[in-house]
């Protein structure tokens, strides 16, 4: 099966079972059958088929939400590159995306496919790509500084939809609750997964720590997906005073879940079953660990039923299919408890980074490892323990903030001679980027000023929530940032 053919397929086998139900908006909700979601595909796939080329890159700007997931399903249809922008960016942020991939359709609403060219057409021409085929592009930021597009094969995001065979045991026939930017990976891949599992799904489009809440009480919902900045709001929004206890499976991922945040949501869900044995006392969690290079999870750390949650900070066992490794810089493994870098390997690892060979060299070996930049030991029963990350990627709130990218929007500012930038802990959101600025001299521009610049022209989840300005930045005598030195500048030193 490929990303092509995907939603044909699920309709064969699922037909007029519930595939989605949607809030549109409080009260106003649209729901889906496998079969309505497979002609949807089918009538914008013969749109975009009319003003797109097979093989090229489409720009999936469309608002969050289910339309944006069945667009890029169309966009493989019609033998073209998907390439989802998240919602939250702004316009020059899409710009680049747009300029990078070379795009020439940009889809911004649905609405759009509704009319025009191929609106009525017949369908295109099926298209049979390889399994080792670019099915997607999926724009991150890297060493560049500026978003890239992770090319993900066929293979490696069908691939992900092994995991749905488990699903069924831990929700049965009710629904999932999420509320994902489906322009993420994480986002795009849950979806899929449920699909493959045909395990209904309850789709918010903007992620409310009461809306979910309401949902899962009323809905009865059997699972809900999301990131811990998600499972810290809705405990703050008095989660233990609902009733959640028809909740099965807890999912995590995107970043690090505090054990005990885990631990209290375990004890919410407290109808789990399993097979043969029936309810038990607490729900399951599973934490994954991946990264979109990768089409989403590689490994996870499940805590079943009346078990504790464990493993501290490891990252979880390997997914099928999928070898990881603690290696030095030339990929020789370290001594076992020595910390080195985690390579993977598996059908998941993206084919390279779109137009950007020096990029792709750099990531990815000639033999299919990964160095993904996080730093990790080896650790108990085949897992690896998570250590921090060596590209410094901020973690914020399920997103990854990239530090440079943010230095070079700030350097763009006539004022500005140079940015630093990295992340300080945040309660709510695990971390928050803050950045020191060097101005030009005789400037009196100041750190709020800069800040409310900077969040005009970028998501504000990669706005510095605090800029300060100095007068040097911590350097080595090759003049080479400290980053672990910034910290301090800002009164925090962890």
């Amino acid at each position: 099966m490929t990303l092509a053919d995907l939603m044909a397929r699920l309709a064969e086998i699922h037909g007029d079972r519930t595939f989605v139900t949607e809030e549109l908006e409080p009260g106003a909700l649209r729901s889906l059958t496998y079969l309505e979601a497979a002609r949807q595909v089918e009538k914008w796939s013969a749109a975009i088929a009319a003003r797109s080329e097979p093989g090229l890159p489409v720009v999936v700007a469309t608002a969050n939400g289910v339309d944006q997931f069945l667009v890029c399903m169309a966009v493989a249809r019609a033998g073209g590159l998907p390439a989802p922008v998240n919602a939250q960016m702004t316009d020059a942020e899409v710009d680049h995306v747009i300029a990078d991939s070379g795009a020439k359709l940009v889809v911004r609403s649905a609405n759009d496919l509704e009319r025009g060219r191929g609106s009525r057409g017949a369908p295109p021409v099926a298209v049979h790509p390889d399994p080792g085929d670019i099915a997607a592009l999926f724009y991150t930021s890297g060493t560049t500084g500026r978003p890239k597009g992770a090319e993900l094969t066929h293979r490696g995001l069908v691939g992900q939809v092994s995991t749905a065979a488990a699903w069924p045991f831990v929700m049965r026939d009710d629904e999932v609750a999420m509320s994902l930017p489906v322009a993420h990976i994480m986002g795009f891949v849950a979806l899929m997964v449920a699909a493959v599992a045909g395990v209904p799904v309850y789709f918010l489009d903007r992620f409310s720590a009461k809306q979910v809440l309401d949902a899962i009480e009323d809905r009865r919902c059997s699972a809900f997906v999301g990131v811990p900045a998600m499972y810290r709001a809705m405990l703050e929004s008095g989660a233990e005073d609902r009733d959640l206890t028809s909740v099965r499976a807890w999912i995590s991922g995107a970043d690090v879940m505090p054990s005990e945040l885990a631990r209290r949501f375990k004890s919410f869900g407290a109808t789990a079953a399993l097979p043969g044995v029936g309810p038990v006392g607490e729900a399951v969690f599973i934490e994954g660990y991946g990264m979109v290079e990768v089409g989403g999870s590689v490994a996870a750390k499940i805590s079943p039923p009346i078990l504790p949650i464990g493993l501290g900070d490891s990252l979880g066992v390997s997914m099928p299919g999928w070898k990881m490794k603690v290696a030095d810089p030339s990929g020789r493994p370290v001594l076992p408890g020595q910390v080195g870098e985690l390579w993977l390997r598996g059908p998941g690892v993206l084919k390279g980074y779109w137009g950007d060979k020096a990029a792709t060299d750099a990531a990815v070996t000639p033999d299919g490892w990964l160095r993904t930049g996080d730093l990790v030991r080896s650790g108990p029963l085949g897992t690896v323990m998570f250590h921090g990350r060596e590209k410094a990627v901020i973690k914020s709130g399920g997103y990854s903030v990239y530090p440079l990218e943010v230095e070079a929007d700030l350097e763009e500012h006539p004022e500005v001679l140079e940015a630093a930038v990295v992340g300080r802990p945040d309660e709510k959101l695990g971390e928050v980027p803050v950045a020191a600025v060097r101005l030009r001299p005789g400037s009196e521009l100041s750190g709020d000023q800069l800040r409310v610049w900077s969040g005009v022209r970028m998501a504000h989840y990669k706005t510095p929530r605090e800029v300060i300005v100095v007068d040097d930045l911590p350097r080595t005598g090759t003049r080479k940032l400290q980053r672990d030195r910034l910290l301090p500048l800002f009164g925090t030193t962890s």
